[in-house]
């Protein structure tokens, strides 16, 4: 995540980016914004103190879970849940988090199940396999289904797992299974690319200093 302006770039893009850079002897900025890129933690943490000045939801949430790190659970919540109330989706799956486990606020099912829901409509895969584990643990197998096929639509790979489960004990039906084999793997391809290949096989094969 580029500290300057909040967005994200891959590993694939981002290596390539940086063999741009050395090949023409450019210097490091973002590939978004254009921003010389921090040299130091203390520049990442003013630029992102920056983003969290004008809300920029993103900004909140990393920095929330920085304090979550550190051990600083109420901050980390204070800042999650700042960044939820401005859209921000893994915000709400990391605030269910601190519910389920009382990290920083009273132990509350309620709003663990809330903020799980709050993030699968926002398009979180893993909670959205999460929220279907509950249903299945709960015997509600229909809706659990719903769940993990949307999870398996979304590239999600344990909820693949969990729906190999109900169609053996005959709770999904065969043509479904395989739909949704079908879109998980078209998921999963549309992740792939040559750079991210090529900067895979790099950092695989790259010497530990």
């Amino acid at each position: 995540m580029m500290t300057c302006c909040s967005k994200t770039v891959c590993k694939g893009c981002d290596h390539a980016n940086n063999l741009r850079e050395v090949t023409m002897m450019l210097k490091s900025t973002c590939p978004f914004c254009r921003e010389p890129t921090p040299s130091t933690d203390e520049q990442c943490d003013k630029q992102m103190m920056e983003r969290i000045a004008v809300n920029d939801p993103v900004a909140m949430r990393l920095w929330g879970r920085e304090q979550y790190k550190k051990g600083n659970y109420q901050s980390a919540f204070e800042y999650y849940t700042k960044a939820a109330e401005l859209g921000d989706v893994d915000a709400h799956f990391r605030l269910a988090f601190l519910y389920h486990h009382e990290h920083g606020v009273e132990k509350d099912y309620g709003k663990f199940v809330h903020h799980l829901e709050e993030a699968a409509i926002g398009g979180h895969p893993g909670t959205r396999c999460r929220l279907g584990y509950i249903e299945r643990i709960s015997d509600r197998t229909e809706r659990a289904v719903k769940h993990f096929i949307i999870a398996a639509t979304q590239g999600d790979d344990y909820s693949i797992k969990l729906l190999m489960d109900v169609f053996k004990n005959g709770m999904v039906k065969k043509e479904d299974l395989a739909a949704a084999l079908r879109a998980h793997q078209a998921a999963v391809d549309a992740t792939k690319s040559p750079q991210r290949e090529v900067a895979e096989e790099f950092y695989r094969n790259r010497p530990v200093l």
